[in-house]
């Protein structure tokens, strides 16, 4: 039986949807994040040694990291279903997308989350206008444009296709779907690019993806 470590409002919502569209059977043992800092317990150390979330054990087998998750799930129980046939491009291109959210989308995504932070963190009153004058500048010079960058190459890719590549969902999409859906919900993506919008609102009408909504519970990206 496959357990899934799962820490509230995080990247784990998206393996519960991934073995929901598995169909596989699952068990899920609930993390809290600190209600001050945010960050996940202690308790997860226990389960990986950097005591972060997603983690799955599998019987004897611990597997961390979304992206493994995702691909260990999708080799070991998906067969055809959610991942390309090896050696073809469709393959390649779920591998580009696969390593793309949290190698290159999700840096910058989280870079202006902690700079927005930084504006709203306690401080000295004397200091908090430098604090915003270095947070707007870095994100109006460097970090803004490389999500722009971003944005607009993945609004560009999924124009007139359904899923990230073509007509059927594969588990690069499940990955995918953390950033995006982030973006849209924290207002990053607006009308300006309605592919994305349009995926999002896909993904989050697939049964599944509502079933593993039900299951992991409260989710402020969803």
């Amino acid at each position: 039986m496959i357990t899934v470590h799962h820490l509230n409002n995080s990247r784990s919502q998206r393996v519960l949807w991934m073995l929901e569209e598995l169909g596989v059977p699952y068990e899920i043992k609930r993390y809290e994040r600190d209600p001050k800092t945010m960050l996940a317990p202690a308790s997860l150390k226990k389960v990986h040694p950097l005591g972060k979330s997603p983690v799955i054990t599998d019987g004897e087998l611990t597997v961390a990291e979304s992206g493994a998750i995702v691909d260990y799930l999708a080799h070991t129980y998906g067969k055809e279903a959610l991942l390309p046939e090896t050696g073809t491009q469709r393959w390649l291109d779920y591998t580009y997308w696969l390593h793309y959210a949290e190698g290159s989308l999700m840096p910058p995504l989280v870079m202006r989350l902690v700079f927005e932070k930084v504006k709203t963190s306690p401080m000295p009153f004397f200091v908090k206008p430098v604090a915003k004058g270095i947070s707007d500048k870095a994100n109006q010079i460097f970090i803004g444009p490389q999500i722009k960058n971003h944005l607009d190459f993945i609004e560009a890719h999924l124009a007139n296709k359904t899923w990230f590549l073509g007509d059927d969902l594969s588990a690069a999409d499940v990955q995918m779907s953390f950033p995006l859906e982030a973006s849209v919900a924290r207002g990053i993506v607006g009308d300006d690019r309605p592919n994305i919008r349009s995926f999002v609102k896909r993904m989050h009408a697939r049964p599944a993806y509502q079933q593993a909504l039900a299951k992991g519970g409260k989710y402020d990206f969803a």
